[in-house]
């Protein structure tokens, strides 16, 4: 049987409001570029992003605000991946994951630390996890314009945190984070 890898990695770890999105890429040919999304610019995300789905196999899964105030952001991350994994149109024969922890399935698993700069499908996952979380944030925006989530995407910036002083939490902010909730 052909050997058939997928990268897997996260987005929106660190964020104090939105879901976590993660990434699982089969590269179905060799894509020019690809590096850990935070190492690009938005511009060449988009442009790579829209490649890696022409020329990959990929899916999205996601760990909702509320999942991460339930279960621990690590444990949401791992679900994110896992619901990425499950969703694939095609099934892998080994997944290498980005980081230290891997999410529970039947499935040959590997993890690199800083995978998403050293293997091709993992930068793919991360380019493909980042503008799409970036997408959704821009949409929350929108709704939730005094947070400014089109410019700190849901991350704890200065201006974030002064607009959750003086307007409180939204519905989409992780109210187990530290400075989200008045003391």
């Amino acid at each position: 049987m052909k050997n058939i890898i997928a990268g897997v990695d996260e987005v929106g770890r660190g964020a104090i409001a939105g879901p976590v999105i993660a990434a699982a890429v089969i590269l179905k040919k060799d894509i020019e570029g690809l590096k850990d999304s935070k190492k690009i610019s938005e511009k060449k995300r988009i442009e790579l992003s829209n490649k890696i789905k022409k020329y990959s196999y990929f899916a999205i899964g996601s760990a909702s605000h509320n999942e991460i105030d339930k279960f621990n952001i690590l444990n949401a991350s791992l679900l994110a991946m896992k619901r990425a994994i499950l969703n694939l149109p095609i099934k892998p024969t080994k997944i290498l994951v980005d980081g230290i922890h891997k999410p529970d399935l039947d499935i040959e698993m590997e993890v690199i630390i800083g995978g998403d700069s050293l293997i091709k499908q993992i930068s793919a996952a991360s380019i493909i996890a980042k503008v799409y979380r970036d997408n959704l944030m821009y949409k929350f925006d929108k709704k939730f314009s005094v947070y400014g989530f089109k410019n700190n995407k849901g991350y704890g910036t200065k201006q974030h945190y002064s607009a959750l002083e003086i307007n409180g939490h939204s519905t989409i902010h992780r109210r187990t984070f530290k400075g989200v909730l008045k003391r």
